[in-house]
């Protein structure tokens, strides 16, 4: 095998053409593009579900739902931006997430990269957890609306929260669009 192989053997190809390591990723492995055109081709629960809803319109609803509560720019990127490692890792199920410690690590060195690439800087502890507060709630309306499972007290949210099928050319389209929006909103403020 020749070098330009073997190094490929390291490396996913991305929609842009990019060749990229997720498991020694660098910032500027990371483009926008990438992210806001894989993650409508990704179904949420691996599939498991009654109809088809992809990550991209769960981070949708997350930026929304952030943006609603009105956040600060960067945490609604943040939102936005929560599981745009999926879309180099893949989706990976809870129970099986948090029993792969090297997974879990892997997965957090890489989502670091990528907020310091598009956010300045990593999300703080505090951060974390409001990214955490508002993807659970999320979850819960997913898993009682496209699982009929009740996994405890309805949590509160801002949003109307929609689960009818898009074209993923439409969710693309407004994944870049509040993307596009909160960056330049950020940048201006800097």
């Amino acid at each position: 095998m020749n070098k330009y192989k073997q190094g490929l053997a390291d490396c996913i190809t991305t929609y842009t053409g990019l060749h990229m390591n997720p498991l020694n990723p660098r910032p500027l492995d990371f483009r926008i593009e990438d992210i806001a055109h894989a993650l409508p081709l990704i179904c949420r629960g691996n599939g498991h579900v009654k109809t088809f809803f992809s990550v991209g319109q769960h981070c949708i609803n997350c930026a929304r739902e952030a943006e609603a509560r009105h956040w600060s720019d960067r945490l609604i990127l943040a939102c936005l931006l929560h599981d745009a490692s999926e879309c180099y890792m893949s989706d990976v199920p809870r129970p099986f997430k948090q029993n792969t410690p090297s997974y879990r690590a892997a997965e957090d060195r890489l989502l670091s990269v990528l907020y310091t690439r598009f956010l300045g800087s990593d999300l703080t502890e505090e951060e974390q957890k409001s990214i955490k507060e508002i993807d659970d709630s999320m979850l819960w309306y997913d898993m009682k609306e496209l699982l009929n499972e009740d996994i405890g007290p309805k949590p509160e949210v801002h949003i109307a929260i929609s689960y009818k099928w898009k074209p993923f050319e439409e969710v693309e389209k407004e994944y870049l669009n509040i993307f596009h929006r909160y960056a330049a909103a950020r940048d201006e403020k800097i």
